[in-house]
């Protein structure tokens, strides 16, 4: 397989945006994709910036370095009254718009619903012709592991509430696999909610990354060593992170067979695309492997994929709490031959969101981010303190932006990722912007979000997955909220096919406002911060959730009588 990547237009060194007050487009919207596209492929942020990988499993910021560079001399050189329409990493054209539009708008991945397959997005891809955008990959607002911390430390926090009726996971042991660029997030998550994980990665360098970044604490090469740890932590209940080099098609069936079975068991390998899965074996093999027998390599993956969720059952049979963290693995595992599923069809453990997140789609809430252009970590303080002031009752709120000080390193340009809902994130957008009009924050914010959110995916194994109405793969939603986004006066929008779970699995929209200080930015902050989660809660009134229709009473959103 050949990917034409033009290596010898790469960088000699690594990326870095640039930060401060200082322009090099001809204004901050422009400036701020630029900044965004390079912090993506900042090497403190990518999996794999040579290869324009920023995480989840193949996910990149450009298709090549050819159109890497095109995009970035396209951004420099854009009027404020252009618009330039990427696809899928591409630049392809720059329309003559108005100046509250986008100044980006970016398709990633997309293909006719007939031919999108995995097999079909590769040849397409191998011939030069896509790019897998994941989700906040081909968008340009990816922060790095924070951008899914607090969603999996809010999911560790559900479960302790729901299963255990407890506020934390104190004396529980959790078992997950994956420490990638999002996998990565789950060790520190775990003991932010006090819990013990043993998270098991086959690439020992992806683990001491995430040691050296501050959010795993251990590293080991032995299981005997792992579960030593486990038991000390559990027997003195303290919080501990264990990262244990190697493969959950082999790990996970040892510990069934050891009879050493934990409260939790989840994952988080690149399951949604059996070419990033890892399968059992040497890893030079395998990356030959996938090169040049990409066949044999899927069906390794699965083989070892059946023995991986074979050990998960066993663990849910033997009375551990499981659930899917949304990468497709339930769904690879049935074509892997497991008996995965009930007899109603649904599987046997659930997805995340069903189980514990869905409540909060239903208020609008969902992983709302920024980041400062400045660079300055300073400016993300000044931005915590507001967050605290201007909802002082929150509780939960305040401990997350405090554990969020106290253990989360910055990577790249200094970013936070906080959960709002309807009506908060208009209020605060106005507020962060605010900020910069009185130069308490030293130049403009980037504010964003994951695809993963109250309105925005059509995904049946993972957001949308068990509607109340049977809705899952219906896929309006996401392109309504795509459109919403453009004409509110986002900076720059997305739509991308794939994200999180695979081609063929999901459709998912994304957007990204610039808070410039400006007082006419205050309307544009207003309106897109109110539609993005407003067609959210619309999203699941349409669907029955009694809850949401209470959000839309108390909040005035409207819905059509």
């Amino acid at each position: 397989m050949t990917r034409p990547l033009y290596p010898e237009l790469r960088p000699k060194g690594p990326i870095r945006a640039p930060v401060g007050k200082k322009r090099t487009c001809q204004n901050w919207d422009s400036e701020a994709a630029l900044r965004m596209l390079m912090n993506n492929l900042d090497d403190r942020v990518a999996i794999d910036w040579e290869q324009l990988i920023v995480y989840g499993g193949t996910g990149r910021a450009a298709r090549n370095w050819r159109e890497y560079h095109r995009i970035v001399a396209a951004l420099q050189n854009l009027k404020t009254d252009e618009t330039l329409c990427v696809q899928s990493g591409k630049p392809v054209y720059i329309a003559t718009t108005h100046k509250d539009a986008p100044r980006v708008i970016i398709a990633n991945s997309n293909l006719v619903p007939n031919w999108a397959t995995p097999e079909n997005f590769e040849q397409l891809e191998q011939a030069g012709l896509t790019m897998y955008g994941q989700m906040t990959a081909g968008s340009w607002i990816y922060i790095g592991t924070q951008g899914i911390l607090q969603g999996t430390y809010e999911t560790f926090c559900a479960l302790a509430r729901k299963e255990f009726q407890v506020e934390s996971l104190c004396g529980k042991w959790i078992l997950s696999a994956g420490m990638g660029g999002m996998s990565g997030a789950q060790p520190l998550a775990a003991t932010m909610s006090e819990a013990v994980i043993l998270d098991v990665e086959a690439r020992a360098d992806r683990i001491q990354r995430k040691v050296d970044e501050g959010f795993c604490d251990r590293i080991t090469t032995n299981l005997d060593e792992a579960l030593h740890w486990v038991r000390e932590a559990l027997k003195s209940k303290r919080a501990l992170s264990i990262g244990l080099v190697g493969n959950a098609g082999t790990v996970f069936p040892a510990l069934v067979k050891r009879g050493a079975i934990p409260d939790i068991v989840t994952d988080q390998t690149s399951a949604h695309d059996l070419l990033s899965y890892l399968p059992i074996g040497d890893l030079e093999h395998l990356d030959s492997l996938r090169e040049n027998d990409p066949v044999t390599y899927r069906r390794q993956s699965l083989d070892t994929i059946f023995l991986h969720v074979n050990a998960i059952l066993a663990m849910q049979d033997l009375g551990a709490l499981c659930f899917d963290y949304g990468n497709n693995l339930r769904a690879q595992a049935d074509l892997a031959g497991v008996s995965i599923k009930k007899e109603n069809g649904s599987f046997k453990y659930p997805g995340f969101v069903p189980a514990y997140i869905r409540p909060l789609f239903c208020e609008g809430k969902g992983p709302f981010r920024w980041a400062a252009l400045s660079g300055d970590a300073k400016d993300i303080h000044r931005i915590d303190r507001a967050l605290m002031e201007t909802f002082p009752k929150d509780i939960a709120l305040k401990r997350w932006i405090t554990l969020a000080q106290k253990k989360i390193p910055f990577t790249g340009l200094p970013a936070r990722i906080c959960w709002l809902g309807y009506g908060e994130r208009a209020k605060f957008g106005t507020v962060i912007n605010a900020l910069v009009r009185t130069k308490e924050v030293s130049a403009p914010i980037v504010i964003g979000r994951d695809h993963l959110d109250c309105g925005s995916v059509a995904s049946p194994h993972r957001e949308t997955e068990n509607m109340l109405d049977g809705s899952d793969a219906i896929a309006d939603w996401p392109l309504l909220n795509f459109a919403l986004n453009a004409v509110s006066g986002a900076s720059w929008v997305s739509f991308h096919h794939g994200g999180g779970v695979g081609i063929g699995n999901a459709l998912h929209a994304g957007m990204v406002i610039v808070a410039d200080g400006t007082k006419k930015r205050d309307k544009r902050l207003q309106r897109v911060l109110s539609v993005d989660p407003g067609i959210g809660v619309a999203r699941h009134v349409d669907a029955g959730y009694p809850e949401a229709k209470e959000s839309a009473e108390k909040k005035q959103i409207k819905i059509p009588q």
